[in-house]
């Protein structure tokens, strides 16, 4: 049930992502802008075979999450109530297709779950059940950038259950700082969570304007390599696109990042500029520390605006439809044998139906997601004098805002980043629900 479009589309979802994340195995190569995790992750399953046993492990891992879940903040696990929960979700909600994608989104709702269980769960847990969780929880955590930050406030959180339930959520925190720190002095030969991470800020801060502003001011005197580019930036910044004027995954930080003729991508001779984002980090580190000392009351007023879009933006669609395949994962696939190649080709998705298959059950999400979000806030304020009750709702709202953050104000709002958490709110409101009817 929880990886049905899968089954619908007749092969796993793909992202154009997704080719990396495999090519970091069948490389290997140590992919500048993603964290050596998730690939090697999902190798474990796939072995350069088939995709499926990906899909069929990340719908396992969220079952039993949720089974842990009804346990702990529901009052009880039982078959019938685990059926029933993991049904609605299927339905109602975007969680399936975060399931059925071969991306590390299946991985933040897991995060999440386990530093919950963790914080306020303890007492339902066996001691294997919470070195699972830690090392799920590290694991998981190292697998985005964007789940280290809503992991720290989910850690925060905890301190409502006192320094034994902070300590036992900083326990996966750790982890996944010395996963992530290992495997960059591995591969990049640099000790840091993310070696090249600011290009990603240079982006975000040239789509809103202000890094912009710097490269106009400093130009030429630094000595910038994208001063070359002095007065043509406006393309990729607020007078070329808004938000309100580009589609959510094809916005300016995006086109500045990843098109071959971008400033990122190309020398001011027009000549092609190879791992642009990875060569350009150096400058952008200062590039993006100037532009917050020059104007930084403008880059949070861009973070808390951009933070509040993706809030908003908690759609399934970027991740269905044929555009946003790419070649590349074809290329992947092909590794695992033109069988294997041919299953993809003969998928919905990448026959570009999948969107017209599954629209029956969209339009609902999202009034079934504002209504959890009042149910889970109501059930968490009535279950007050609860302390486990208020940090279970407490921390899946802070959660979904600190993804919000981590995504949205740091690399730009999409949809796929918020579908793949906001669910939560009605899985924990259903659980809290279920705990007050054993309650009477």
């Amino acid at each position: 049930m929880l990886a049905w479009p899968a089954f619908i589309a007749g092969y796993p979802l793909v992202f154009s992502d997704s080719g990396a994340f495999l090519h970091q195995t069948l490389g290997p190569l140590m992919i500048w802008d993603k964290p050596w995790i998730y690939g090697p992750l999902a190798f474990l399953f796939h072995w350069n075979h088939t995709l499926w046993p990906v899909v069929v492990a990340q719908g396992v891992m969220l079952s039993h999450l949720l089974w842990l879940m009804l346990r702990a903040f529901g009052g009880a696990a039982s078959a019938g109530r685990h059926l029933l929960l993991c049904g609605v979700v299927a339905v109602l909600t975007a969680a399936p297709f975060s399931v059925a994608l071969v991306m590390p989104d299946a991985l933040t709702p897991a995060v999440v779950l386990c530093a919950l269980l963790l914080a306020f769960g303890r007492a339902s847990l066996s001691r294997r059940e919470v070195a699972w969780l830690c090392v799920l929880g590290a694991v998981g955590a190292a697998a985005h950038l964007s789940h280290l930050p809503m992991l720290g406030a989910l850690m925060v959180v905890a301190l409502l259950g006192g320094w034994r339930a902070a300590g036992r959520v900083a326990v996966p925190l750790a982890g996944a700082v010395v996963l992530l720190l290992a495997t960059n002095l591995a591969g990049h030969g640099r000790l840091s969570l993310s070696p090249y991470g600011s290009t990603f800020l240079l982006a975000r801060m040239v789509a809103n304007g202000p890094a912009i502003r710097t490269i106009e001011a400093r130009c030429p005197e630094a000595g910038w390599a994208l001063c070359a580019f002095e007065g043509r930036l406006a393309p990729y910044g607020p007078e070329g696109c808004t938000l309100r004027q580009c589609p959510r995954e094809l916005l300016p930080s995006d086109i500045f990042l990843w098109e071959p003729s971008s400033p990122v991508n190309r020398d001011e001779a027009g000549r092609p500029r190879d791992f642009g984002g990875r060569a350009l980090s150096g400058e952008a580190r200062e590039i993006v520390a100037e532009t917050v000392a020059r104007e930084p009351f403008a880059v949070a007023r861009d973070a808390v605006r951009d933070m509040l879009a993706q809030l908003a933006a908690n759609r399934v669609g970027d991740t269905l439809e044929r555009r946003h395949i790419g070649e590349g994962v074809l290329g992947q696939i092909r590794a695992f044998g033109p069988e294997e190649a041919a299953r993809l080709q003969a998928g919905a998705q990448w026959r570009g139906v999948l969107p017209g298959l599954v629209a029956p059950v969209l339009w609902v999400q999202g009034p079934v997601l504002l209504l959890g979000a009042a149910t889970l806030a109501l059930l968490g304020w009535f279950g007050r004098r609860e302390r486990m009750v208020v940090g279970f709702a407490l921390g899946i709202g802070i959660a979904i805002l600190a993804n919000a953050f981590a995504t949205g104000a740091l690399s730009g709002p999409h949809d796929r980043y918020g579908a793949r958490v906001a669910w939560l709110v009605l899985a924990g409101a259903m659980a809290l629900a279920m705990r007050r009817d054993s309650g009477r």
